[in-house]
């Protein structure tokens, strides 16, 4: 195969939700030499664009888009090691610490927004479903993080996220904040003093295609 028809097989890997598919193309792509960068954005991440339109076309929902998701994520397992790092030129960065708050066990969206801050080449720290208000508070310190994301899709839960940036703020005022889930509104993240938010799964995939989009498109001006 060459590089063409790589990419094109690294594309339709994702927009089929063949895992198997992406991860030997993965392989084959690095064993003849080319760069995993490439192949990241215009193999995985242009095919997952193709699955956002889909998804806006209801040709594709939110079960085809996670599996989707699956095999973009097993390409990234095998290319994202052997991404060279260019100190000249400018690149996006980042720490993230990304979790659905306590009580509440939905992380359909929480999931999708951790796609697109891996896909961008951030570090993301997960911390799952149903976690620990404190537990937010002690991971950003642990590790710094520049932006901590936090889900809820019921507003049962989502009054935890308060206390959250309360918590934050009163240790390091400086880091960002999103909320996101069903309930939640510019309002009560305005309310909530939270720096963004996203409503729902729908909502964060939209989003996190145009950052895709966004990203390959400054690559190929050499931004990143």
């Amino acid at each position: 195969m060459n590089k063409e028809e790589l990419l094109k097989g690294l594309r339709e890997g994702v927009i089929e939700y063949d895992e198997d598919k992406v991860k030997k193309l993965a392989e084959e792509w690095l064993k003849a030499g080319y760069d995993a960068n490439e192949g990241i954005f215009e193999g995985l991440a242009a095919g997952m664009e193709v699955v956002g339109d889909l998804f806006a076309k209801n040709e594709y929902f939110v079960p085809e888009v996670l599996m989707c998701a699956d095999a973009l994520y097993a390409g990234l397992d095998i290319l994202r090691p052997h991404v060279k790092v260019d100190k000249g030129k400018k690149k996006l960065k980042g720490e993230v610490v990304i979790g659905t708050v306590e009580g509440d066990v939905h992380d359909i969206g929480k999931n999708i927004v951790k796609l697109m801050f891996e896909v961008a080449g951030f570090t993301v720290h997960d911390l799952g479903k149903d976690v620990p208000l404190d537990k937010f508070v002690e991971e950003q310190m642990r590790t710094d993080s520049d932006l901590v994301c936090l889900s809820a899709m019921m507003t049962t839960t989502m009054v935890g996220m308060k206390k959250v940036i309360e918590k934050i703020r009163a240790k390091n005022p400086k880091v960002k904040i999103l909320i996101g889930g069903a309930p939640v509104t510019k309002e009560v993240a305005e309310m909530y003093g939270a720096d963004g938010y996203g409503r729902d799964a729908s909502n964060a995939l939209t989003e996190a295609i145009k950052m895709i989009s966004s990203l390959r498109e400054m690559r190929r001006e050499d931004k990143i």
